[in-house]
């Protein structure tokens, strides 16, 4: 009797750019993100920063491409001691094909040269891939930190919270 075997996507090398002010792609790619989300949470529940403040000075954010096309996007924060992912998204047809990988290994990158060790994240507790991904990249589950730990418990009832230690790894290219 034969099988169907479900086949991986293939997987790519996508190029991990910074950008340094919003774009159409950019607001095409966070628009995306925001209408998946607000499919999962209340308006409340969703933490994400808007497309100005995504361009602040202690932002920095990227886009990854494939063969010239926006494939994904995210960002992180440097707070003070930390570094956050912010506003992370990837295409539904490029998930599983290691574009996520590449961004969080840049974001990891970017953490370590600006002399942080901590990266953290917020999360929902229905965005099961995404706490899936992030476990299997070695980030664990940690309290609410600045500025979720000081909101109303409705806004965060759905927040996971997350942080993982980076390093020379990242910064050697050696990735999640």
């Amino acid at each position: 009797m034969e099988t169907l075997e479900a086949t991986a996507a293939p997987k790519i090398d996508p190029a991990i750019e910074l950008v340094p002010a919003h774009t159409e792609e950019i607001r095409t790619l966070i628009g995306e993100l925001n209408e998946e989300l607000s499919a999962l949470y209340t308006p409340e529940q969703r933490h994400g920063l808007s497309l100005d403040a995504i361009f602040q000075p202690n932002i920095r954010f990227f886009v990854a491409r494939s063969d010239s096309e926006p494939v994904g996007c995210a960002g992180i924060a440097l707070l003070d001691g930390f570094a956050e992912i912010k506003r992370m998204y990837v295409r539904p047809a490029m998930r599983d094909r290691g574009v996520a990988d590449a961004i969080v290994a840049r974001l990891a990158e970017e953490t370590v040269s600006s002399g942080r060790k901590l990266l953290r994240l917020e999360t929902g507790s229905h965005s099961f891939a995404a706490l899936r991904f992030y476990s299997r990249c070695g980030f664990r589950l940690c309290e609410a930190f600045e500025p979720y730990a000081f909101m109303p418990p409705p806004a965060i009832i759905t927040s996971v919270f997350m942080e993982k230690e980076v390093g020379r790894d990242y910064a050697q290219g050696l990735g999640p």
